[in-house]
């Protein structure tokens, strides 16, 4: 557990190191400049194969988003979202009734683009989209399930919408819903047995995963 957390905190300390060095480096050329931190909830999913599924519980997350503006209303963003599930089973042969499988963890690195729509000031409605990775890493396997751990990195995207609430004209309020999209979720395959490994699953495909979070927008011009 204490190694998950120091990973944790050296990946939280090289994407500020890197936020900041993009923050000097582009400040000169943009005409703004946002950070966002947030915080929020992320909706689990489930990937079925025949009658049996994987389900991702529900969880927090958190982040942080930078962005430069680079034609009038439209931003370039670098994102990082982070957050932690629990993978369960449901298998008529390896567990008849849903059992704990592993903890699993995700980072997402995201570099995309945010359009700004209306004429406010105060309001200021957005839609966007992004490409870029997850990490995943699990820790805690369940050694009756399986044999294996499920650390990978995957192609992905999102997409996200809602509504920067401006007090002035450098703090905002941000809310905000995400579909995130990480290509060929799955290699999640499982192997049982009272004697050993005597079965196996595997479940592969490409899930949505919806959220939402708020935070605090900042803008410098």
């Amino acid at each position: 557990m204490k190694e998950n957390y120091f990973n944790l905190y050296y990946k939280l300390v090289a994407v500020v190191c890197f936020f900041v060095a993009i923050s000097f480096t582009q400040r000169v050329h943009a005409q703004a400049f946002e950070i966002t931190p947030s915080y929020g909830y992320q909706f689990g999913a489930k990937l079925n194969y025949g009658g049996n599924y994987i389900k991702f519980n529900d969880s927090d997350q958190y982040g942080v988003t930078v962005g430069f503006e680079t034609l009038n209303e439209l931003m370039v963003e670098v994102s990082y979202i982070h957050h932690g599930s629990e993978a369960l089973i449901k298998d008529y042969f390896i567990s008849p009734i849903e059992s704990r499988l592993a903890d699993l963890s995700a980072d997402w690195i995201l570099i995309g683009g945010n359009r700004y729509f209306g004429n406010s000031d105060k309001v200021k409605p957005f839609f966007g989209g992004n490409l870029g990775m997850v990490i995943l890493s699990s820790s805690n396997e369940n050694p009756l399930l399986t044999n294996r751990s499920y650390s990978e990195t995957k192609f992905a995207f999102s997409f996200k919408g809602g509504v920067n609430i401006m007090f002035n004209e450098v703090v905002g309020l941000n809310l905000q819903a995400n579909l995130m999209m990480p290509v060929d979720y799955g290699g999640f395959y499982v192997y049982g047995g009272s004697g050993g490994i005597s079965t196996g699953a595997g479940a592969n495909s490409t899930i949505a995963l919806f959220g939402f979070s708020g935070g605090f927008v900042f803008r410098i011009e």
